[in-house]
């Protein structure tokens, strides 16, 4: 007897349970309170979410190119900020974006690659410096087009290994 009314307890208090879990039906809603000015819902612009050139895996290569023409015909200095892209004219801005930490860096196209399949850019071994991805040789990224012009100017860092080449008159 008592595991009967238990389980009748049990029972009912799981249905009450349901019960209140649910919100207030049809005739227990209150309407919203009405003003004398309806406001019209904001509109914000995304800033900064424009679509990206491309996103795939970067490259990079150093010491061993330094010195050699590139496709330019310039020869490579492997602490430039420039790249290799098989497509984009010599010349052009990129800025890639590593996805892993968020580090972003303005590059040149002055080359022509990657010749390996699967990558998007080779990057100078400076350019991989600063997104903090040499270590690491391979690095998932966004590749925004630049315009020059629209660039604010940018201080190009010294690297203590790399002196500075001073021109005398």
């Amino acid at each position: 007897m008592r595991r009967r009314i238990a389980h009748g307890l049990a029972i009912v208090c799981l249905i009450v349970g349901l019960g209140a879990a649910q919100g207030p039906n049809i005739s227990e809603a209150t309407a919203a309170p009405v003003s004398s000015v309806q406001k019209q819902p904001e509109v914000r612009q995304q800033v900064g979410k424009t679509k990206p050139y491309q996103i795939g895996t970067a490259s990079w290569y150093g010491q061993i190119f330094e010195g050699k023409p590139t496709a330019s015909g310039e020869p490579y200095d492997m602490y430039d900020m420039t790249a290799a892209h098989l497509k984009l004219p010599m010349g052009s801005y990129v800025k890639v974006t590593n996805l892993r930490n968020g580090r972003a860096v303005v590059v040149r196209v002055n080359d022509r690659g990657p010749i390996v399949p699967g990558r998007i850019i080779d990057l100078s071994f400076g350019a991989a410096q600063a997104l903090q991805f040499k270590a690491r040789g391979l690095q998932r990224v966004r590749l925004d087009l630049v315009n020059p012009r629209d660039q604010k100017p940018v201080y190009q860092t010294v690297a203590v290994n790399h002196p500075p080449v001073v021109k005398l008159p």
